[in-house]
């Protein structure tokens, strides 16, 4: 069985999960945001704690605030970055993101080892996570669904009554709407949603009130 835990973290409250099977204690990070030894010492507690063996790093996508933590996860857990290659661009251009918002600090670029595509599928024990691509927030943004545990981590796709916003480069609006309709809305309608920010959903909340949608 896969259990999630979220972690609210950096100066932009992106939430990084661990998603771990009980029985093997193979482990995903997800979206890694840590940008304080505060909160780096958070996940390494829970993850020594819980003995768990980080066996994938994934990112729904590529913006600055979803891989803070990235490169420090690498060198301690030794795994390499998994995202979609539609996402290159931004890895390469982490410092410049953080010009655009003006942050006083200047966070590593990252490389995607591993690439992801619609239709992959990742296992940590007996279970599976789904790669569902979700472009419109980034060219490359994906989800990752668990059918047997029904939940889905939409990044910023899809968040609780709402959708990410597409004024960044790379984003469109059209393509994001378009793409939350016909990859997301059409899962199970009592499949739970983690988004990247904010409280929890379930697809069909989101089907009878997001006004975005």
């Amino acid at each position: 069985m896969l259990h999630i835990k979220g972690f609210e973290f950096n100066m932009f409250g992106e939430i990084t999960y661990v998603v771990w099977d009980d029985a093997s204690l193979e482990a995903a990070i997800v979206d890694a945001g840590m940008s304080t030894d505060a909160e780096r010492r958070a996940i390494d507690l829970f993850i020594a704690e819980n003995e768990l063996k980080i066996k994938y790093l994934l990112n729904t996508h590529v913006h600055l605030d979803h891989t803070f933590g990235v490169p420090y996860i690498e060198k301690q857990y030794g795994v390499k970055l998994s995202a979609s290659p539609l996402d290159t661009p931004l890895a390469d251009r982490i410092e410049q993101q953080a010009v655009l918002f003006h942050l006083p600090i200047k966070p590593s670029n990252v490389t995607i080892a591993n690439e992801l595509r619609e239709g992959d599928v990742l296992y940590l024990g007996d279970n599976k996570l789904e790669v569902i691509e979700v472009p419109g927030h980034t060219p490359g943004g994906l989800a990752f669904y668990s059918p047997e545990q029904h939940f889905v981590l939409t990044g910023d796709s899809l968040f609780h009554s709402s959708i990410g916003r597409t004024d960044l480069p790379g984003g469109n609006h059209a393509t994001l709407v378009k793409a939350v309709t016909d990859n997301l809305l059409s899962l199970p309608p009592d499949t739970v949603v983690y988004p990247g920010h904010g409280q929890s959903t379930t697809i069909a909340h989101e089907l009878r009130y997001n006004p975005f949608l």
